[in-house]
């Protein structure tokens, strides 16, 4: 019994580290090796609070970071 509670509680723990929210930067950092393997010539990446993401379009919104206080927004830069 003490065996069986002792895996729960590990893989409860597990379960929570897993699911841990990156930061901004390296969330940014992802996206931005994502964009550049599609080849996009000429892209910004903006970190912003999760207010001022909400007055963007929401396909402007790549990603959300810091427990959804803040998100990512994404625009393509035309030439």
């Amino acid at each position: 019994m003490k065996r069986f509670a002792l895996m729960v509680i590990c893989c409860a723990l597990a379960t929570s580290a897993l699911a841990a929210p990156k930061s901004c930067e390296e969330l940014k950092n992802e996206i931005e090796v994502k964009i550049q393997a599609n080849a996009v010539p000429s892209y910004t990446l903006e970190i912003v609070s999760k207010e001022e993401a909400d007055k963007h379009d929401a396909a402007m919104v790549v990603g959300t970071c810091d427990n959804g206080t803040k998100a990512i927004i994404y625009q393509k830069n035309d030439r």
